[in-house]
């Protein structure tokens, strides 16, 4: 049997930043230092991602504004995906359209049904600097489509239109973690 280390297990649990802070509305920056400051960001995200339940989790969402995001996300089959993609690029959105519900972390218990494509393709590189391509379909295209999302200052609300985006918004403004 191998044994291998949990992601997030020697890292911290971040502090949320939720729809309003401003770190969550700009593009982040693009790393380029590959040190060890960079292996501890990505543990604290899985760490954090876990503790909050989450699927996926950007680092301006723990308010730093690095093109850096963690993953441990099913597709529709119900397999499981899970790694990091630092610097990633959004590079394949395509396919049929979904509308499915979607949530974020950044807006804890605001759900609406959501557009996404059902394939998606994210090109960046680990925290070595090697190049990887992430393909999903699914659920998982869905993750890869919102962690993008998030590194160039956008969420899941921005995506939404009348009615659907009214009401998330609202119940935004009444959440316990709305400042």
């Amino acid at each position: 049997m191998r044994h291998s280390v949990i992601p997030g297990s020697s890292g911290l649990v971040r502090p949320m930043r939720f729809l309003g802070d401003p770190v969550l509305q700009a593009p982040c920056r693009e790393v380029t230092v590959f040190d060890a400051a960079l292996a501890q960001l990505v543990e604290d995200l899985y760490a954090t991602m876990y503790a909050a339940r989450g699927v996926g989790l950007a680092a301006n969402q723990i308010g730093i504004p690095l093109r850096v995001f963690v993953y441990d996300c099913p597709d529709d089959e119900d397999r499981r995906h899970l790694g990091h993609v630092v610097n990633p690029r959004l590079v394949t959105a395509d396919g049929v359209t979904v509308t499915g519900h979607e949530g974020c972390l950044s807006l804890p218990g605001i759900e609406a049904g959501t557009t996404r494509f059902d394939r998606a393709v994210v090109e960046g590189v680990d925290l070595g600097g090697e190049p990887v391509r992430v393909e999903g379909t699914g659920f998982f295209a869905r993750c890869l489509q919102h962690e993008t999302d998030h590194l160039e200052g956008g969420l899941f609300t921005d995506r939404l239109t009348g009615l659907r985006r009214r009401r998330a918004l609202r119940a935004a403004q009444r959440a316990p973690w709305a400042s």
